[in-house]
């Protein structure tokens, strides 16, 4: 469980590497407490129309004080879940010998479904050019 909130202990540490567990653990948590905060808001909020949502659902927020606590919660959450998020991703990825640059490839969409197989798959074993392996594995032997 405490690798769960190990990228908010290092939480704009992009050096060293990350466990899957680490990451997909985190991963977890961001999605439980933004779902927490978007059933709040569903809750809080009227049933709204079946077309153009998106303009309905920023006039409910705006129109609903009730609703801008958990809205506000949900934006402040994002900011602050930025760093580590990030952190850990270009850490997950130096587990697989990979530059942190890598992280970068989520900005396209191939490249979002390429970053998801790296997280994946298992990290090298043992040490590698960015620090020893975070499961204290030895390396291969040679």
């Amino acid at each position: 469980m405490s690798l769960m909130f190990e990228p908010l202990r290092k939480y704009a540490s992009f050096t060293g590497r990350a466990r899957r567990l680490e990451y997909w653990l985190f991963q977890l948590f961001i999605a439980l407490v933004v779902g927490a905060l978007l059933i709040w808001i569903g809750w809080v909020l009227p049933p709204g129309p079946d077309t153009d949502a998106q303009s309905w659902f920023a006039d409910a927020v705006a129109s609903t004080p009730a609703a801008r606590l958990p809205a506000t919660l949900l934006g402040l959450t994002g900011l602050f879940f930025f760093l580590p998020t990030l952190a850990v991703s270009v850490r997950r990825l130096h587990d697989s010998n990979k530059s942190g640059w890598w992280v970068l490839l989520g900005l396209t969409g191939l490249g979002s479904l390429i970053l998801m197989i790296l997280y994946l798959i298992d990290g090298t074993n043992g040490p590698n050019r960015f620090g020893p392996d975070p499961k204290g594995r030895a390396g291969p032997a040679g």
